[in-house]
């Protein structure tokens, strides 16, 4: 109970300074930019024909796509660019506990502050629809229009098959689930890498997972060897499995109808991951060389 306890306040201390950090703030204020960015054309098209929208369709359908989850996920970087979070308190707690006891509390933070970003998300677009929104757990009709190819110039993440499915609130958790796990292997990434190689590993980690991301994604891929036919479709499921970004990707799963990874399967793979990670940092903070700043008062 008593290291139980030491997690937990290892973790609050590392909320008490967000009200005290401009990087904190700047994070968050980005991707309330970022929310309004990607929804805008979405919305406009409510406002254009006149037709409302179901609360979460704005972010089913924008965080549907691989590009918006990506740019969000970058964003961690900026949130959990000093991990693993060395502090003046750091040495107190280093005698006061064990470092698997103070890694825990790191972690904790870590995945609480994740579920809060993101949620952060799913609030933001919910207020920007709100003014024209229905709550039923049903499509609305703008949703139909665009689907059904009455909005040329948008493409729609998800799809008719997916929407005839799932019901909005089914999908929302859904696509929130995905972007949570694939945000959690991002930061659990970032914070392994620094353990080992230092600050900026981290951050060139997580780039470079989202690089490998967009470059394995299906459209770039067939413009690149101008597939067609079956070897396109052999592609697209190969994208789907090898890339996490695609993992994290509402539209790019099995809805019955091909051989793209299901829900569950991303879902399994996406926890295994950080679990793996979260292993791997315990072994490397045995041999962590902590390095501390005197500061002068």
């Amino acid at each position: 109970m008593l290291k139980a306890k030491q997690v937990f306040q290892i973790a609050k201390q590392n909320f008490s300074g967000w009200n005290r950090s401009p990087r904190i703030w700047m994070t968050f204020f980005l991707a309330f930019v970022l929310c309004l960015m990607m929804s805008d054309e979405i919305i406009s098209q409510a406002v254009r024909y006149e037709m409302i929208l179901q609360i979460v369709e704005p972010f089913i359908w924008t965080y549907g796509d691989a590009t918006s989850v990506m740019l969000s996920s970058l964003l961690l970087t900026l949130l959990f660019a000093d991990m693993p979070f060395i502090n003046q308190e750091t040495p107190y707690w280093l005698i006061r506990t064990s470092r698997n006891v103070w890694l825990a509390g790191q972690v904790l933070y870590v995945v609480v502050a994740t579920v809060l970003y993101n949620v952060f998300l799913l609030v933001v677009l919910g207020i920007m629809a709100m003014p024209f929104a229905y709550w039923g757990n049903v499509w609305s009709e703008t949703a139909a229009m665009l689907g059904y190819g009455g909005g040329e110039s948008i493409t729609i993440p998800v799809s008719i098959k997916t929407m005839e499915s799932s019901s909005p609130y089914e999908c929302m958790i859904s696509v929130f689930a995905l972007m949570l796990l694939y945000s959690l292997v991002i930061t659990c990434f970032m914070l392994c890498l620094n353990l080992m190689a230092g600050n900026m590993a981290g951050v060139l980690g997580a780039f470079g997972v989202n690089l490998y991301g967009i470059l394995l994604n299906p459209s770039f891929i067939q413009k690149i060897f101008h597939f067609t036919g079956n070897l396109s479709y052999k592609a697209n499921i190969l994208c789907g499995w090898l890339s996490p970004l695609n993992h994290a990707t509402f539209p790019m799963h099995n809805f019955g109808y091909d051989c793209l990874p299901k829900l569950w399967n991303s879902m399994l793979i996406f926890g295994i991951v950080i679990l793996g990670l979260i292993f791997i940092s315990r072994e490397k903070i045995r041999h962590y060389n902590f390095t501390f700043i005197q500061m002068d008062e």
